[in-house]
């Protein structure tokens, strides 16, 4: 076949993530027959005659096989654009937005290159320079050049930046005190970066194969895959229905309250857009990137979402529409902008992305008009079960975050609705060396009828793994647990999942010696009085752990003089001190380099199995060093 054209990290993300959605059992390739939906998933969508035309052309070429490979979906996928287009867009974006190239390339040490897309570099770096512009530990850093092809990878070389952007997307996450600000060394820096890493992967961000090392080297490509994880976990914090109730209002006609609740919130945004649309009697949009280019369903949106004055205190913002008229699409696209600049919302984009329809950037831009003006009105006497918007406790978001920091796929969103089909559990069970039998489970698209008989079949298939396999206590659990998204037997299977995967990793580092939770707390208690420490634990559970004494003491114990004690709280403590020193050991667990994803809360109120976790970690660091 010809040689793969090149393309931009950011576009072979999305088309990776389009295909892995289709090739369920990771082989590498798809049915011929599931063609059509991969151009579907990849917002692409194909008539029947031109899926045949593609396999005749694959065929010319000497695949006679009934499956395609990534290569050669990534060929077919461009080989439909047009050349010329292209030629003449790229011409316009460098005229018009003064932007230095399309993309850039970078060339690793193994020889491969990378590509990174020039246009998210652009609007990360204006994101970052407005979310941390009062920052006062950033001021060396902040504001930074958007034109510059480096400043951006060399200012996050320190770490401070990506620990003050965790912040934003989720508050508290790191605890300030923990991260080093003044007279940075190799190795304070190194401490900063291993912060960063692990309370993103903590967030859930999916970080594996990033180093401290490529972070200080500041590698374009796994930088800016890791900045937009980040920033969209912000962005997408309050697209919920449990933190905005006001979202009810996007329930269709013979649609339940679960319904709306299983939509990701990508799903929410686009119906979001849609509902504004339908208010403004325009036609609806199927996605942010082909349907958005002519910049016209954004100004309809615009106009929809700006503030007419009716809340006390708010001063209205007027749209003027008449750009909509503009013939020239990138003119058009800047007149719109100019629009949204009054909104406070000139964010992500410029007027060559949206003419581009750069899926990624336009999601954010989007999701940014919702957070600022959502123009929703919680609806009032309906028959709902306002019950059913409880939040999601520190236990599921927990499980979540760590299920997506593996990388499974599709993105957990909603943790019963999500697994409702086993296909992510059938990974987790991968990931702790379970064969999975991928000729047994069913893969999506499922057909319309007998959609969940084919969803309860992987579910029971998942369920005898666990029991038969994985040798997991499942008593009383059947797949159909799994299937309706009962709380307790998911969150039973996907303990025992997180468990397993936390003691594998000590074993390695054991060189295959069996750990149990005995030999946890005898490690535990050995370091401690090797360290000269006073501190011990007699179990999980012990009251004393709940001070978070022992954690830190540990975390001294392996890195010698790291806890600053004089900012720890001792005696008889309140609540809120206890808080505060979990939230220091949590945030110090992750400075030295371990991968925690419990909760500070988990520490206070003593989590036996979170705190155990905690410890595994801490016993995983400390045996590497030695």
């Amino acid at each position: 076949m010809a040689e793969t054209p090149q393309i931009s990290n950011e576009e072979l993300e999305e088309l990776k993530d389009a295909f892995s959605k289709i090739d369920i059992d990771s082989s590498g390739y798809i049915d011929s027959s599931e063609l059509q939906n991969l151009f579907k998933e990849a917002n692409q969508p194909i008539p029947g005659f031109k899926v045949r035309e593609l396999k005749e052309k694959l065929a010319e070429s000497g695949n006679q096989k009934d499956r395609i490979s990534f290569e050669e979906f990534i060929e077919l996928y461009y080989g439909l654009k047009s050349d010329d287009v292209a030629k003449t867009f790229r011409k316009q974006l460098l005229k018009k937005e003064g932007i230095c190239a399309v993309q850039g390339t970078e060339k690793s040490s193994e020889g491969t290159q990378h590509s990174y897309s020039e246009e998210e570099r652009f609007a990360f770096v204006n994101w970052i320079n407005k979310a941390l512009e009062k920052d006062p530990d950033c001021q060396q850093l902040i504001p930074m050049d958007a034109n510059s092809d480096t400043e951006l990878f060399a200012a996050v070389g320190n770490g401070i930046i990506l620990c003050k952007m965790i912040n934003l997307s989720v508050p508290d996450t790191i605890d300030e005190r923990t991260i080093n600000k003044k007279k940075l060394t190799p190795f304070t820096i190194q401490e900063n970066l291993n912060l960063a890493l692990n309370s993103a992967s903590a967030i859930g961000c999916h970080v594996v194969n990033i180093g401290a090392e490529d972070l200080k080297e500041g590698k374009p490509y796994l930088v800016l895959g890791l900045l937009w994880q980040v920033i969209k976990i912000g962005l997408f914090a309050d697209i919920e229905l449990s933190r905005n109730e006001a979202l009810i209002a996007l329930l269709r006609e013979g649609e339940s309250l679960e319904d709306l609740m299983k939509l990701s919130p990508e799903e929410l945004l686009l119906r979001w857009a849609n509902y504004h649309l339908e208010g403004a009697g325009c036609q609806k949009v199927n996605n942010f990137s082909s349907d958005i280019k002519d910049s016209k369903a954004y100004y309809h949106l615009l106009n929809q979402i700006a503030p007419k004055g009716d809340e006390e205190g708010q001063a209205p913002i007027s749209v003027d529409m008449s750009g909509i008229n503009e013939k020239d699409d990138l003119k058009r696209a800047e007149s719109m902008l100019q629009q949204a600049d009054k909104l406070g919302c000139r964010q992500f984009v410029t007027a060559a992305d949206v003419v581009r329809g750069n899926p990624k950037l336009n999601l954010a831009f989007v999701a940014n008009l919702f957070n600022k003006y959502p123009a929703l009105q919680k609806p009032e006497n309906q028959d709902i079960d306002w019950s059913l918007l409880e939040g999601e406790t520190r236990e599921e978001r927990t499980f979540r975050n760590w299920m997506n920091s593996l990388g499974v796929t599709p993105h957990v969103n909603h943790l019963y609705s999500d697994l409702d089909d086993a296909l992510v559990i059938l990974q987790l069970y991968e990931k702790i060396k379970v064969p999975v039998d991928w000729s047994r489970v069913n893969k999506p698209p499922y057909p319309k009828l007998g959609a969940n008989m084919k969803k309860l079949e992987n579910c029971n298939y998942a369920v005898d793994l666990g029991r038969n396999k994985a040798k997991f206590s499942l008593v009383g659990i059947a797949g159909q647990d799994l299937n309706e998204g009962k709380h307790m037997p998911t969150l039973a299977l996907l303990w025992q999942l997180m468990r397993r995967y936390t003691l594998n990793m000590l074993e390695e580092i054991g060189e295959g010696e069996k750990v149990n939770d005995d030999i946890i707390v005898n490690w535990v208690n050995q370091t401690l009085s090797e360290a000269a420490k006073s501190s011990t634990i007699s179990s999980f559970k012990d009251k004393e752990i709940s001070t978070s004494m022992p954690i830190l003491d540990l975390i001294d114990a392996i890195q010698t003089a790291s806890i600053r004690y004089d900012l720890v709280k001792t005696g008889d403590l309140t609540d809120e001190e206890k808080l505060e020193n979990a939230k220091y050991a949590i945030s110090m667990a992750r400075k030295i380099g371990a991968r925690v994803y419990a909760l500070p809360e988990d520490l206070v109120e003593v989590k036996p199995k979170m705190v155990m976790t905690v410890f595994a970690c801490l016993m995983g660091k400390g045996m590497k060093r030695v």
